[in-house]
């Protein structure tokens, strides 16, 4: 016999909660979930608060990629890609993240201005949840891809490796980046990797100490694309990106942390 999932067992107590005995129809029964493909009880708040009153629609067009079940909830592996929606990001304004039932819910925020609307890196989870790809297009609509990701939880309340040990202050902000070619037909592949504890602030006597602004300039100052993150990255953040073939010069990644400590490196092309 098949194992249900979170979202089978919900759909099954809704459905049985609006049929009586004999199995006839009750009181009509009302979607607590505002329509979500995932069920979740959560998703109705998060709309309010993050979309408010503008138009929205779940959408294919929208992968949210996560294992089945994550091994090490403080390393979770998720893809994000709104290429469906336009094959640069030309018609894609923003990509944010988000996870239901974190305890903080905001993973990160991604301007793509002339990158791919398309990326890859890691989060903590504390427990089993949908994961949320908000997509904003530039006639002011949202488009929300889901997946659910099954997890061991604990991942955004225990100390990262490099805190645990104290060689985070060694490191903190140095940075590894690397282009790679003809990974995608039409693009070329930037991984860019940081070194921070990102702490979420969940572990006692440890504050919040996070990367909060991430962007790639070229030799003109011109911005390739922008991030803002959250608590919720993994620690020593390792982030891909997918670029136009077409590409300037002298690419810098600059940014800085929530307290202050800058972000500057040369990104060889």
């Amino acid at each position: 016999m098949a194992l249900m999932t979170p979202v089978d067992k919900h759909r099954r107590w809704f459905v049985g909660a609006a049929l009586g005995a004999a199995g006839t129809p009750l009181l009509a029964a009302v979607d607590h979930t505002g329509g979500d493909p995932l069920g979740s009880m959560q998703w109705p708040g998060l709309r309010k608060q993050y979309l408010g009153n503008a138009p929205m629609r779940f959408s294919s067009a929208v992968v949210v990629s996560g294992p089945a079940f994550a091994d090490d909830a403080m390393n979770v592996p998720l893809l994000v890609d709104a290429r469906g929606l336009g094959a640069t990001g030309g018609g894609v304004v923003r990509i944010q993240v988000v996870v239901d039932r974190n305890p903080v819910r905001e993973v990160l925020e991604f301007e793509p201005l002339k990158a791919l609307p398309m990326l890859a890196f890691r989060i903590r989870m504390e427990q089993a949840s949908p994961v949320r790809a908000l997509v904003q297009t530039r006639d002011g609509a949202w488009h929300v891809g889901s997946t659910w990701v099954q997890a061991a939880g604990g991942g955004c309340t225990v100390p990262g490796a490099t805190r645990a040990d104290g060689s985070w202050s060694r490191s903190l902000n140095q940075v590894q980046a690397r282009f790679f070619n003809n990974v995608l037909e039409g693009s070329r592949r930037l991984r860019v990797r940081v070194m921070h504890p990102m702490d979420t602030g969940l572990v006692a006597g440890i504050p919040a100490f996070y990367i909060e602004q991430l962007q790639l300039v070229d030799g003109a100052g011109v911005p390739w694309w922008r991030l803002a993150l959250h608590e919720p990255v993994s620690e020593n953040p390792l982030i891909t990106f997918e670029l136009p073939p077409q590409y300037g010069s002298g690419f810098r990644l600059v940014g800085r942390d929530n307290n202050g400590n800058r972000i500057d490196a040369e990104v060889s092309a």
